[in-house]
């Protein structure tokens, strides 16, 4: 399965622009198809001038939100046990699933805000989110909001490594990090606002 997922990322990648569209659309759909990969894949097309920067981030933050809706929907009126039954074909295991559930049932809003930030919960946390029916306005803001520093800061790496753009590493670990602090400070600023208020 995992060579099949390698394949099929290929594949993506040949179609260009549309590809960008797709793999991102698939990624926020359940589907692991790596964005670390097809981002700066996307900015890759900027740099040999066959897509605009913009085109290129739009690309891949229409498909994350469509796929990232397309998943919500799933979620929300397939339930939970539709995930865990189906899941296991496109290589989603319950561990993942009860990490993106946790995440999502103790952070609410925020957990869809930095968990589309976060490699390994930003492919699932549309699950919990249609689950426990979180508007759809706001789950798309959230998705949205939080989708979109990620998309522009790979997109444009991409760009700027060029012929090297396969050279991008461990970037998403470290950006994965500077998230987690970040995300540990707006709990801590939550945490201190209420204090106040109850005081």
């Amino acid at each position: 399965m995992v060579a099949l997922l390698h394949s099929v990322t290929h594949g993506i990648l040949a179609l260009g622009i549309m590809g960008v569209f797709i793999g991102m659309f698939l990624e926020s759909a359940y589907i692991p198809v790596p964005s670390e990969i097809i981002l700066p894949y996307a900015g890759y097309l900027v740099y040999l001038h066959r897509a605009t920067l913009t085109e290129a981030m739009l690309a891949g933050l229409l498909g994350g939100l469509f796929g990232a809706v397309f998943a919500y929907w799933i979620a929300r009126y397939g339930g939970r046990p539709l995930i865990e039954k189906y899941g296991r074909y496109v290589l989603i295991h319950q561990k993942q699933i009860e990490r993106a559930d946790h995440w999502f049932q103790r952070h609410g809003d925020g957990a869809v805000f930095f968990g589309r930030l976060l490699p390994g919960i930003r492919t699932y946390i549309s699950l919990p989110a249609g689950v426990a029916e979180m508007p759809i306005g706001r789950f798309i803001l959230f998705s949205l909001l939080g989708a979109l520093p990620w998309t522009i800061l790979f997109t444009y790496i991409g760009y700027i490594l060029g012929n090297r753009w396969q050279n991008i590493g461990h970037l998403a670990q470290y950006f994965g990090a500077v998230v987690v602090v970040l995300f540990i400070a707006w709990i801590a600023m939550l945490w201190r606002n209420r204090a106040k208020t109850n005081h």
